[in-house]
């Protein structure tokens, strides 16, 4: 149900991250102007969207009110910590700590119980805000390539990505009877929207966390083609329990493989954007016509 708290709770969410995928530079700017109190203590402000959603739904606890203004204040604090070591700029052992923690917590599901039905992308999506704020305003991770003001480059290299990836994907996913084609024509309006909202809530998400993030990180320690499949058998191993029960590795195998197409379009000039659309195109195709 649409509320205006959910909508406050919406609004105040989604302002982070489109405030650093579009200003960046000029976000960076004011936080470094902050003292550093206020910097590590910031992103405690990401408890009011739950608690907006949580009071209005019926779901309000105190321990996760709790969780998410002390979470997202900790990990400010590790990449705080992690920059001001990391020297050399290979990545320190807090990134990777901050990483496993976020990604966990989304693919384990851990705080779904927070949140009332259907409604827990709210805890996903400030999860994310508090690694933005973390890897992008405090620790100024560079090379993530978190920019949304598209290029015409993006798209060349995302749909570039897409063909390489399309005729291997459809080999392996109808052989393992993954995949599953639906002749029909859902119409403009509809194939746009499933678009845009995968680009926005999932592969944006997604390919900063894997791409922007781990990818960048690891090839500081591994090199470009070590963090490319690695990164991409992680990237199919979140995918374990999504459509199934138990483990799907089909799920996961197609995954892994199209993370290798998504690695590289994030790659070709460090800008998740690109990324994002191979992402986002596979996934709407995928959930039209072959899901």
């Amino acid at each position: 149900m649409i509320t205006p708290a959910n909508l406050i709770a919406a609004l105040l969410t989604l302002a982070p991250l489109l405030a650093v995928a579009l200003f960046g530079e000029a976000m960076a700017r004011r936080v470094r102007l902050l003292p550093l109190w206020a910097r590590l203590a910031a992103p405690a402000a990401l408890c009011v969207p739950y608690l907006l959603v949580a009071a209005t739904g019926g779901t309000f606890r105190w321990y996760w009110l709790a969780l998410y203004a002390l979470l997202p204040v900790a990990v400010t604090m590790l990449l705080w910590q992690a920059k001001c070591e990391d020297k050399k700029g290979l990545g320190n052992w807090r990134d990777f700590l901050v990483l496993a923690t976020l990604g966990l917590a989304v693919d384990l599901r851990w705080f779904e119980g927070a949140w009332p039905a259907h409604l827990a992308i709210f805890g996903k999506m400030l999860l994310l805000d508090a690694g933005v704020y973390g890897f992008i305003l405090i620790r100024e991770l560079d090379g993530v390539g978190f920019d949304l003001r598209l290029r015409l480059a993006d798209a060349g290299i995302g749909l570039r990505e897409l063909a390489l990836y399309t005729p291997i994907a459809l080999a392996l996913g109808l052989s393992l009877g993954f995949l599953h084609l639906h002749a029909l024509w859902p119409g403009a309006a509809r194939i746009c929207e499933a678009w845009v909202f995968t680009f926005f809530f999932i592969a944006v998400p997604e390919e900063l966390f894997f791409r922007g993030w781990m990818q960048n990180l690891l090839e500081r320690r591994m090199g470009r083609y070590p963090a490319l499949f690695l990164t991409a058998v992680l990237f199919g191993l979140s995918h374990f329990n999504k459509r199934a029960a138990y483990f799907n590795w089909r799920y996961v195998l197609l995954a892994a493989v199209a993370g290798i197409f998504y690695g590289r379009a994030w790659r070709d000039r460090r800008r998740v954007g690109a990324s994002a659309i191979t992402h986002a195109s596979v996934d709407a195709i995928w959930s039209l016509w072959f899901r």
